[in-house]
C-alpha cells in the first residue's frame, strides 16, 4: 500500500485546503465529480483541471496545473496510470504539498520520484472513502462539524 493511515490523515487535515482535481469535468457520471463534492463538503476548495477548463461546482477550471495562477496544496489525480506520472511531476513543479492518486491509479516510479522531491503521496485510495474514517465531518464548508459516529 502506498500511503499509510498517518499520511492519509495528514494530507486530509494538515496540508492545506486547495485541491486541484486533475480530470474533473462537468460530467456528473464520472467519479471525479462526486469526489469533488465530498471534498467541498469537507471544506476543501476544489479546482478543476481538465483540457476543457470547465467551471465545476462553482470553481473555474484550468486546462493544466501550470495554468492555475495560485498555489495548490494537494493534487488529486483522476487519469489513467500511464498518464499519472507526468501529472505527479507537474504537481511537484507547481509546488504542491501532496499528490493523491485515486483508486486504480498506480505508478510506483512516480510515487518514488514524488516522495524523493518532498511532497507527501498516496496511491490507489480515494479521499471520499477516507474522509468518513476521520470520524468528524463538517456539515458544510465553514460550517460546524458533526460527529458521524453513532
Amino acid at each position: 500500500m502506498y500511503g499509510d493511515e498517518a499520511t492519509v490523515r495528514k494530507i486530509l487535515t494538515e496540508l492545506g485546503d486547495t485541491w486541484a482535481v486533475v480530470g474533473l469535468s462537468s460530467n456528473r457520471q464520472r467519479a471525479a465529480y462526486g469526489v469533488a463534492e465530498v471534498l467541498q463538503r469537507f471544506g476543501k476548495r476544489v479546482v478543476p483541471v481538465h483540457p476543457k477548463a470547465e467551471t465545476v461546482h462553482g470553481e473555474r477550471g484550468y486546462a493544466s496545473l501550470a495554468d492555475i495562477p495560485f498555489d495548490v496544496d494537494v493534487v488529486d489525480v483522476f487519469v489513467n496510470s500511464d498518464l499519472a506520472g507526468a501529472v505527479a511531476d507537474e504537481a511537484v513543479a507547481k509546488g504542491a504539498r501532496a499528490v493523491w492518486f485515486q483508486l486504480g491509479v498506480v505508478d510506483e516510479a512516480a510515487y518514488e520520484r514524488t516522495r524523493a522531491a518532498g511532497p507527501e503521496m498516496v496511491m490507489d485510495r480515494c479521499p471520499a472513502i477516507e474522509i468518513p474514517r476521520l470520524g468528524r465531518i463538517p456539515s458544510s464548508p465553514g460550517g460546524r462539524e458533526s460527529d458521524d459516529r453513532a
